[in-house]
């Protein structure tokens, strides 16, 4: 298993729920973690100061991930403050809750984009410093949808079966650069997501409760530490989905 001493990570969407755990985690593994989000600057520099407890460096970095312009600022920025990005975590996206027949073509692009089309913008723009340096972590949070459906709707699932099929290229054609290109599908975490719909209940679940945001975020540091898993699709999904 690789060091993460002082490996520079990228999350992004970091300032709460799955995000927010990855970066405290990936902090406790000794990663220096910029810290992506859109607006929610105040919970985003909450992160940045508990990372800067654990000893570890972080900045916040603002930016819409849907836009490469943004991205490629971003991405400057963070090998301004705290050096070239070894760890991508792709976990900015979002979801859309409608009944099948209601779901329009901007619907459609809008979860698309904020979902697939980022994780490709960032992807692309952090790969030329880890093809450089001869390592590398791409890691996609992806959904159980991806593979049964999901109970938010055809574009959603659709959007994180994509990521599944962008990390089998990216796992295939990086495989001998030192670089590793994994997802992760949860189910039915317990995150600003799931709370308050009553559609979506840990009953659902083989295990009986929602999963926790740290034992995503857990999975996350496995990934980045071993450089033999590549290629694959990680279930944390309390035995939803079964592979």
């Amino acid at each position: 298993m690789d060091s993460l001493g002082n490996k520079v990570a990228l999350v992004t969407g970091a300032s709460r729920g799955i995000g927010r755990e990855t970066a405290l985690s990936l902090a406790r593994a000794g990663c220096d973690v910029a810290v992506n989000c859109v607006k929610s600057i105040d919970e985003a520099n909450q992160v940045v100061a508990e990372i800067a407890a654990l000893g570890r460096r972080a900045c916040v970095v603002q930016a819409d991930v849907t836009q490469g312009d943004q991205v490629t600022y971003m991405v400057a920025q963070v090998q301004e403050k705290l050096g070239a990005i070894n760890i991508l975590v792709n976990n900015a996206g979002m979801t859309r809750i409608q009944p099948l027949d209601q779901i329009s073509e901007a619907d459609w692009n809008q979860v698309m984009t904020a979902n697939l089309t980022s994780t490709f913008l960032v992807s692309q723009a952090v790969l030329p410093a880890m093809r450089h340096a001869k390592w590398g972590r791409l890691i996609m949070l992806s959904s159980v949808a991806a593979q049964l459906g999901g109970v938010i709707g055809p574009h959603y699932a659709a959007s994180k079966a994509g990521m599944i099929g962008l990390v089998h290229s990216y796992a295939h054609m990086l495989a001998k650069e030192g670089i590793t290109a994994n997802a992760i599908a949860p189910a039915l975490i317990e995150t600003d997501m799931i709370r308050g719909n009553p559609n979506i209940r840990p009953d659902l679940l083989p295990v009986g409760r929602f999963g926790q945001a740290d034992e995503v975020a857990e999975t996350v540091v496995l990934l980045a530490r071993n450089a033999y898993i590549t290629g694959q699709t990680l279930n944390v999904n309390g035995g939803w989905y079964m592979s």
